[in-house]
């Protein structure tokens, strides 16, 4: 089966309505892309940002007559809002797999694969993860992630109790585990998270060490090591309820912040915990500390 995919850039006062015309004009899927290279960094919670100049691309089925959409669309919105139609054919494939095909296997700290199912590594000394992310965030490409498997690659995971908070594909859970945690607590505020580290789990035969929850959920768990890949906003906003989960004496690793972020953060744990230098790896950084 093919589809017709059909785009156009407008402005971010325009955007949202557009992409409601073109749900109510059948579209199956409306999503946005952005058409000049604009960042656009944390939002607040419940906000959504959308670009200055944004793409609206639609796509439709077959059937469907892209140029009538687009004379439609046109009748409604000024012209000047409106540029750069572009109409795709696009042949319909399993998607997941075609974005995994540039998932290649990646070694963490010297002990820690990471791979797609199909091209698990065996060396001796390090240990290989089975990962398909699925609809979760998660595979160890982003700078975020990587910050964390490799300060979990070099630290001593052995008997201790993992509580990964964001757990998203449940990346981080697993690799506690296959470097050598007891047991790992998964949270997440999104269920297709639980459900992707669940699967994730039980493809690389550790789910008995792995509980997963979602936050109100969670149990008074005690955790030696406390991992928050998240966003810099959600880690000062949750001080309390994290830190209320980790032994004194525990590690806080925390990522998902951008580099201006770091001062703001580290202000927020400071007086709970005694912190070490941010370790940056591009735009984001890594904060590891030692609850007092």
């Amino acid at each position: 089966m093919s589809w017709k995919q059909l785009s156009v850039i407008t402005d971010q006062q325009h955007a949202p309505a557009l992409s409601d015309l073109f749900s109510q004009l059948g579209a199956v899927s409306v999503t946005y892309l952005d058409a000049l290279d604009e960042p656009i960094y944390e939002p607040e919670l419940g906000e959504t940002k959308i670009w200055e100049q944004t793409r609206v691309v639609a796509l439709f089925e077959m059937s469907v007559h892209a140029e009538v959409v687009e004379l439609l669309v046109g009748q409604q919105f000024p012209r000047f809002s409106l540029k750069d139609w572009r109409l795709d054919i696009l042949q319909d494939q399993v998607w997941e797999r075609t974005w995994m095909a540039h998932f290649k296997p990646m070694l963490f700290g010297d002990r820690l694969w990471v791979c797609p199912s199909g091209s698990e590594q065996e060396s001796p000394e390090t240990v290989c993860m089975t990962l398909d992310p699925g609809l979760a965030f998660g595979t160890g490409t982003h700078a975020t992630t990587a910050l964390c498997l490799e300060w979990l690659a070099r630290y001593d995971l052995k008997d201790k109790t993992v509580l990964d908070y964001g757990c998203g594909s449940g990346i981080l859970a697993i690799a506690s585990v296959l470097l050598g945690a007891n047991h790992v607590a998964a949270v997440d505020i999104d269920t297709q998270a639980i459900t992707a580290t669940k699967n994730n789990a039980a493809k690389n035969n550790i789910d008995s060490k792995i509980d997963c929850y979602l936050p109100d959920d969670c149990p008074a768990i005690q955790a030696d090591i406390v991992v928050a890949n998240i966003l810099a906003n959600p880690l000062i906003e949750m001080v309390q309820p994290i830190l209320t989960l980790l032994n004194s004496g525990g590690h806080i690793v925390l990522s998902g912040i951008l580099s201006e972020q770091a001062g703001h953060v580290m202000e927020a744990y400071s007086p709970f915990c005694q912190l070490q230098e941010p370790v940056y790896e591009g735009d984001w950084c890594r904060i590891v500390g030692i609850k007092l």
